[in-house]
């Protein structure tokens, strides 16, 4: 962008050009000032635009957010996950900056390609691991390489990431990761060659005292063939698509045939417990209800209307002819809560 000049520094070029004194090389003024000068590395371009790197910052700062959720609930306490950074560097550069020993996961994510990569820094591994072992999330000693049950244990971890991972990415393209290898050494994935560009993603773990990263590279030419969709109006389309699709699909649902039991009570009486025990088939119980007598009729078990018994052709039937006055005491109390 363009420096705008303050008014002295106008006047002070305006008295220079009508006086004859400006020359190519002056000193008067420096170049660094009026103008900023931007490096620019033609052996390794940006292949991802700003708007699309803004799209991918979107996705997952919503990934770290539930994946933070999930965390919490997995470990009982509460984890923070905050999304650092997305940067464009070289696979090289990546395995670098990683730490050896570590907890790298390699992953196939159709109809992506290339091989993705998920890495967990030591420390946040182990105090994972003191956690869900029991423990206050201590830093253990790091410089070692998991154990088959601690690497049971992250497992576990790492499969609930990679399914909040698909749901994030699902507002884009639907995705499903499949776990290829664990390794410790990153000197020996080779996902892909040393000078590709990758895409790098960079989340800050805070539990109890400790801190750490992780990391999750997509290589570019994984995302080459949907590189199209990333971009903020896909994003915002692809939202409000999902949105009215889970509309359509709760209009759906209310409007389909609800079952219901309907029944009524024709009449009540009391009995002795001696007489009870003495009834046999064909006696008559008498009762102080009167056959004209209204009936109570009930719908999943609670009183709704109130009706009359009757025959309906050759079947028992009963008619409704009022509603039951704990049901309209439930209506009223509804539209003064409404209102």
């Amino acid at each position: 962008m363009a420096k705008i000049l303050s008014q002295d520094e106008i006047d002070a070029l305006l008295t220079t050009v009508s006086s004859g004194e400006l020359e190519g090389d002056s000193e008067s003024y420096d170049d660094a000032k009026l103008r900023s000068v931007v490096a620019y590395d033609f052996k390794h371009p940006n292949r991802v635009s700003k708007d699309q790197v803004r799209t991918l910052e979107n996705m997952h700062d919503n990934f770290a957010g539930h994946f933070g959720s999930a965390l919490s609930a997995l470990l009982r306490t509460i984890v923070d996950v905050d999304l650092v950074s997305v940067d464009q560097i070289t696979y090289s550069e990546f395995i670098m900056s990683l730490v050896t020993p570590s907890c790298t996961y390699t992953f196939s994510a159709e109809p992506l390609e290339a091989v993705c990569l998920v890495d967990f820094n030591p420390t946040l591994t182990f105090s994972f691991i003191d956690r869900m072992f029991g423990g206050h999330g201590k830093i253990l000693e790091t410089e070692r390489d998991l154990t088959g049950i601690e690497r049971s244990v992250m497992t576990r971890l790492v499969q609930r990431l990679y399914l909040i991972l698909e749901r994030s990415w699902e507002h884009l393209v639907n995705i499903k990761i499949e776990q290829k290898s664990f390794e410790t050494n990153p000197q020996f994935i080779q996902i892909v060659p040393p000078g590709e560009t990758v895409v790098v993603i960079s989340f800050q773990i805070k539990l109890f005292q400790s801190t750490g990263l992780l990391t999750i590279c997509y290589p570019y030419v994984s995302l080459e063939p949907i590189v199209s969709k990333l971009s903020a109006q896909n994003w915002i389309d692809a939202t409000k698509k999902k949105n009215l699709e889970t509309d359509r699909s709760i209009n759906g649902q209310n409007l389909k045939k609800v079952d219901a039991e309907i029944s009524t009570v024709l009449l009540e009486t009391s009995l002795k417990m001696r007489d009870f025990l003495q009834l046999k088939v064909g006696n008559i119980i008498p009762s102080e209800k009167k056959i004209n007598m209204p009936i109570d009729i009930r719908v999943n078990g609670r009183k709704k209307f109130i009706g009359k018994p009757g025959l309906s052709g050759k079947k028992r039937a009963f008619q409704m002819i009022d509603i039951h006055d704990e049901f309209e005491k439930e209506k009223e109390n509804d539209g003064r809560t409404e209102s």
